[in-house]
């Protein structure tokens, strides 16, 4: 059962497609005050699980934190952070009481899960302007479905996304991305797309690219969908400001820009320099921006990736005015620590949050200012995209995924999950994140595999690899000045080969669990208390994850070791992809156990009296070769393969 509260005068984010009538009752869990914005309160039980809060730190359960729903860019995701690209708040209290909550509210929300009063979880925002959804049911795993009803169906990307893809900041010319190809189909291991960072564009100008290094665009295209590759240009949010640059005079023509308080429009530097910002929760403007992706497509361009959408800040010219004057005046009567305050003060020149305040959106004639609706951007980005492209080809599936993101989005695209460092406690969040984004209809998801940031090793990115062989988006991304990682960059290729491979050995089942959850607004990834909500010890565990119906996967994300320990909650058959396209096979009973993987194999698990789809290792998704499936597992049962074309739009 789902109840609907409205508090003062909600912001109409369209994140529910679901009309509901709001409620005339209070709320029957917690309490709510609101004197001081808004605020409520819940006594947690000491055996109360909290879920939810898709893209967020720390673990599945999200008890003994504190979390700042507040879209922010920052690449170094260590254990402290509040903030992550995207703001989801959606979360579920598992335990002596069983309800979801959804807070639809645009600006910045705090969840303190048991970190201020170990047993207290408070949910507060400066404004006391929002709708709450409250979903009572019988498990989790039934809240979540109701929740999804509600919010509407996940995105489907075409199959070929389901593939391989590797990107890289630093590809600057045709002959970059051409030897990038070069030496993974040489080198025979699968690839399907090959992402174009922000250096493929003229001056870092949106819908535009550098001539010099890519003068026949519409022909390099072309070349590499021959050799079954998909370029995939990334889309920032800033546009340059520069006369002559017609997106740039369009959008200053037609008022398409966010403007400060006094009607000018407002600047802030990104990439590019000086930019404005698309008022893309402006309807017009949103679809004014989205019909410029037509200048790609018509190159033959088939995917998008949309970057700096929370949106980012490297500085505004106002913030620089202000610091300049401090280190003028302030800093020279400063009796604390002034070098220290200089420098902190420098560091926040970056989306800082007074820079938020100076800038207003044009909502049906009303300037909304920016930071009451911040977590709204990143998702209307993507909605532009998606609208622009559904308009311009109807009935055909296009990649898109972007950083920023709040419930909705998951409509228009799929997200990474930002700028993460080449870790293992990265990869350790990345498995830990992916259920809680399912919750939240965020079903085509990934990270950056073996790292964004720092320098990744060999076995960290084999082990990365392993584990991105379920997640629907398989992305390996660096950053400039990083070591190169591409998969054929390191010794012993083979294993890579291998690793990657089974991916395209999986796919008819990954291809399969994952439209079977988007059409019927199911999860492709669970965590085990979904599937096995009596058992206690499922409950405590977050490492090992549900993949669709049939599977649990039990990644290894430990350097310098040959296995881990794991649980079966029930009878298991133990696969491993061995490296020499073998699978071995295992029974194992209901318990604990301690299960062996090198580095060039790929485990999981399948489920009693189940089975799944594989078929011979393929170098593109194109080659897949269906007559080769077979079914692996317990043999006796049967398998319900979902399969279409697809590019064509399920209706």
């Amino acid at each position: 059962m789902i109840k609907k509260y409205s508090y003062g005068t909600p912001f109409q984010t369209d994140t529910i497609i679901t009309p509901l009538e709001t409620s005339a009752s209070t709320v029957e869990f917690g309490s709510i005050l609101l004197s001081e914005g808004f605020q409520f309160t819940y006594k947690m039980a000491d055996n109360d699980i909290v879920y939810g809060l898709g893209e967020a730190n720390r673990g599945i359960n999200k008890r003994g934190f504190i979390y700042d729903n507040d879209c922010f860019d920052n690449p170094h995701q260590t254990e402290e952070q509040r903030s992550f690209y995207a703001a989801h708040n959606f979360i579920i209290i598992d335990g002596t009481e069983h309800f979801g909550m959804y807070f639809d509210y645009p600006g910045k929300i705090t969840f303190d899960i048991g970190y201020t009063l170990q047993d207290t979880l408070t949910v507060s925002c400066e404004n006391a302007d929002l709708n709450l959804y409250v979903i009572t049911g019988d498990t989790s795993y039934d809240i979540v479905k109701q929740f999804r009803k509600i919010i509407g169906r996940s995105y489907i990307p075409p199959k070929y996304a389901f593939g391989f893809g590797q990107s890289r900041w630093g590809y600057k010319a045709r002959q970059d991305f051409e030897n990038v190809v070069t030496n993974y189909r040489e080198n025979h291991i699968p690839i399907d797309m090959l992402y174009m960072d922000i250096d493929y564009m003229d001056s870092f100008k949106d819908f535009t690219v550098n001539e010099d290094e890519f003068s026949d665009f519409e022909g390099m295209v072309n070349d590499m969908q021959k050799k079954h590759i998909h370029l995939i240009p990334i889309i920032d949010a800033g546009v340059k400001i520069e006369d002559s640059y017609d997106i740039y005079e369009e959008g200053k023509e037609n008022s398409y820009f966010c403007k400060r308080e006094d009607g000018t429009d407002f600047e802030a530097a990104v990439w590019p320099g000086l930019t404005h910002f698309p008022d893309v929760l402006n309807p017009d403007a949103r679809a004014w921006f989205g019909s410029k992706y037509e200048r790609l497509i018509s190159k033959g361009i088939d995917g998008f990736w949309n970057d700096m959408c929370e949106p980012a800040i490297f500085y505004t010219p106002e913030g620089v005015a202000e610091y300049k004057n401090y280190l003028k005046n302030d800093l020279l009567t400063s009796e604390t620590f002034p070098n220290f305050d200089a420098r902190t003060k420098a560091e926040g020149l970056a989306n800082s949050p007074e820079d938020y305040k100076r800038f207003y959106h044009n909502i049906n004639g009303k300037m909304v200012r920016h930071d009451k609706v911040h977590n709204l951007y990143g998702m209307n980005m993507t909605r532009a995209a998606f609208e622009g492209l559904e308009k311009l080809e109807p009935n055909k599936r296009f990649l898109l995924f972007s950083r920023s993101s709040f419930i909705g989005a998951h409509r228009y695209g799929g997200v990474w999950t930002g700028d993460n460092c080449s870790w293992w406690s990265h990869l350790l969040l990345n498995i830990k994140m992916m259920p809680s984004l399912n919750m939240c209809g965020f079903l085509y998801a990934g990270a950056d595999i073996g790292g964004f940031g720092s320098n990744t090793t060999r076995d960290l990115l084999l082990r990365w690899l392993a584990f991105g062989v379920f997640t629907p988006l398989m992305r390996n991304h660096s950053a400039i000045g990083t070591r190169n990682q591409e998969c054929y960059s390191f010794e012993h290729i083979e294993d890579f080969r291998h690793v990657v491979g089974v991916r395209y050995r999986l796919l008819p089942y990954i291809y399969s669990e994952f439209m079977k959850a988007a059409i019927s607004d199911d999860m492709y990834c669970k965590p085990l208390a979904f599937e096995y909500s009596d058992d206690n010890m499922c409950r405590q565990v977050e490492d090992q994850l549900m993949i669709g119906n049939e599977i649990m996967i039990t990644p290894v994300y430990t350097q310098n070791t040959s296995g881990r320990y794991v649980y079966l909650p029930e009878e298991m058959k133990f696969i491993k992809f061995m490296p020499n396209g073998t699978i071995s096979e295992t029974v194992l009973d209901k318990g604990h156990h301690y299960i062996e993987v090198q580095l060039n194999e790929v485990p999981l698990f399948i489920r009693r009296n189940k089975c799944i789809p594989i078929v011979n290792a393929a170098e593109c998704v194109d080659d897949i070769d269906i007559s080769s499936m077979k079914m692996i597992g317990y043999t006796d049962a049967d398998y319900d393969l979902y399969d279409d074309d697809g590019i064509s739009i399920i209706r």
